[in-house]
This record gives structure tokens, sequence and C-alpha cells, in this order.
């Protein structure tokens, strides 16, 4: 893997329960790791659903192999990339080579 081609910087959240001042437990999402990724692949698609035109943007993110994102999982975490939100769609271990992960995402819409 060139480490040139890792050109942005992206955040992954993790989802956790976390417990506020009076007993009572919620989740929440939590900075758990920063790295350096290379963005590939956007394609989208349009589509129009009670009269509202939806677009769904997919991109892909490949990063380092790390003994952090070694066990992610696509319910439990997603990624911050430019202030937008991505849901994990599917996290491919490349041959299982460990040597970098690419997360394929759907921007999240709000």
């Amino acid at each position: 893997m060139e480490t040139a081609l890792l050109n942005v910087r992206i955040i992954f959240q993790k989802n956790e329960a976390v417990t506020d001042g009076i007993g009572n437990h919620k989740n929440q999402w939590t900075d758990y790791y920063s790295c350096h990724a290379t963005v590939s692949g956007e394609s989208g698609s349009e589509k129009n659903v009670a009269a509202n035109t939806l677009y769904d943007s997919d991109l892909a993110f490949t990063v380092r192999y790390c003994k952090a994102l070694k066990d992610a999982d696509s319910t439990k975490f997603r990624v911050v990339f430019n202030g937008e939100l991505y849901n994990i769609t599917f996290i491919d271990h490349m041959n299982y080579k460990n040597k970098c992960l690419k997360f394929r995402c759907r921007k999240v819409r709000r």
C-alpha cells in the first residue's frame, strides 16, 4: 500500500452505552480512532420516495491495518469524513494479509 495515497483524515466513532448522572443508560457515539485513509468509489443513486428525491452516496475508505480496527463491526462503528457521517455497510479485510482494511460506507441522511 502506498502511503502517499492516504491523504484524508477520518474518524471512527463507536456506539457505546453510557450512564448519566441518575443512572439512565443511553446509546452515544464517541470518537474511537482517527487515521489517514484513501477515499474511493463515490457512486450515488437517486430514488423517488413519496414525492421526495433521495440521494444515496457510497464511499469506500481504505486504511492501514491496525489492532484498533481489526475487530471493527459494521453495527457498532461509523465514519466521520469532512463533517459528514457514514454508516459502514461492509468491511473488506483484503485477503486477510493484515496490510489494509477497506470500509464500504453509505452517507447518513439527517
